[in-house]
């Protein structure tokens, strides 16, 4: 080999050298061009993904609060449904007391008439089936007789007389007779005490 032919290949290893570093250069360049480019991708991903997270928390945050206030409505309602079933039995209660104590003044007198032997025949009848009405379907009965002892949550005193023959508080005269329905009192007996000296 002649000396050009050794220089000639030293040229042409020199050019191709410098070919395959130019490629692997552009390569690399394409390469960090590409990493760049998906470091660039994940990034925009990432603040996708976190805006994301972001709507979803949000979103849980107002189904939490949507959730409270259906609770507290619902809430709400039960109680307007219990206070409303109160009201209506103490409506119902309140009416038929009215009813009653309408038909208290019937009741005495019946009662004065009845003392007296005036109450005979129908008239008697009609009395009776009243007073066993009140009495089986209002749980009506009727308090306060002489001989009984004095209680101011179903007696009202009216007029007070002192007796050695008597221990404790006691009615001794029945002025006019009491009622209650059921446990509540329509009205209380109006009675003479007799006390203890």
């Amino acid at each position: 080999m002649t000396d050009q032919n050794i220089n000639n290949g030293f040229e042409d290893e020199s050019i191709e050298k410098t070919e395959v570093d130019a490629a692997e250069a552009e390569t690399n360049s394409t390469d960090n061009n590409n990493a760049g480019g998906e470091a660039a991708e994940v990034e925009v991903e990432l603040s996708e993904l976190d805006k994301a997270l972001l709507k979803v928390a949000e979103l849980e945050e107002q189904l939490a609060r949507r959730n409270a206030d259906m609770y507290n409505l619902q809430q709400e309602y039960n109680g307007y449904v219990r206070r409303s079933k109160q009201d209506l039995i103490m409506a119902r209660e309140n009416g038929i007391n009215k009813v009653i104590e309408t038909l208290l003044s019937v009741l005495d007198d019946a009662a004065l008439a009845r003392e007296h032997g005036d109450l005979t025949g129908p008239a008697g009848t009609i009395v009776d089936k009243l007073e066993s009405t009140l009495t089986t379907n209002f749980k009506v009965q009727r308090f306060g007789e002489v001989g009984e002892e004095f209680d101011p949550n179903f007696h009202e005193a009216l007029m007070s007389q002192p007796s050695a023959e008597v221990e404790n508080e006691q009615i001794g005269q029945l002025i006019q007779p009491g009622y209650k329905a059921g446990d509540k009192v329509i009205r209380p007996a109006r009675v003479g005490v007799v006390t203890p000296e």
